[in-house]
């Protein structure tokens, strides 16, 4: 009789989907400083500037998909001319166990993949930064890609 009991937990047990990034690279990668004035000026306005996250995605195969985070840096008044561009564009091959329902894909690709290679985001724009002579770069430490995701997601 045990068996049974066993068999039927089993057999009920929803298989969480899980995935994993096979492997990412940068895929685009961009850092401009108009000219010499805007290098001397960049320190002063750099607080004139905010970053932005972009992510797309695309089914390569069954259960394989690609996911682009594009970090980059513009300026906060959008009437500001940009002396200044900065874009580092990710690229992550995910691979499912299996293809759950639109809300779970949505959720690793929006939030779960984003918060993973982000750090990775973040060292190479402190690297550019660090070695153009500016070591004092305020880049967050981390984004919380999960309220970006619930906010876009009550605006619709």
């Amino acid at each position: 009789m045990r068996k049974k009991i066993i068999l039927r937990e089993r057999f009920w047990t929803r298989i969480k989907m899980t995935y994993e990034i096979v492997t990412k690279y940068i895929k685009d990668l961009s850092f401009k400083i108009k000219d010499a004035k805007s290098y001397f000026l960049l320190e002063k306005d750099i607080k004139n500037y905010t970053f932005v996250c972009d992510i797309k995605s695309i089914k390569l195969k069954e259960k394989i998909i690609q996911a682009d985070i594009n970090l980059r840096l513009i300026p906060v008044n959008n009437t500001s001319k940009s002396n200044l561009d900065v874009k580092v564009e990710l690229s992550s091959i995910i691979q499912f166990n299996k293809i759950g329902s639109k809300d779970e894909m949505e959720k690793i690709i929006l939030i779960n993949v984003p918060e993973e290679v982000y750090p990775s985001m973040r060292e190479v724009i402190i690297f550019l930064f660090k070695n153009s002579g500016f070591n004092k770069i305020n880049i967050p430490e981390k984004i919380d890609f999960k309220r970006l995701y619930e906010s876009r997601k009550n605006q619709k």
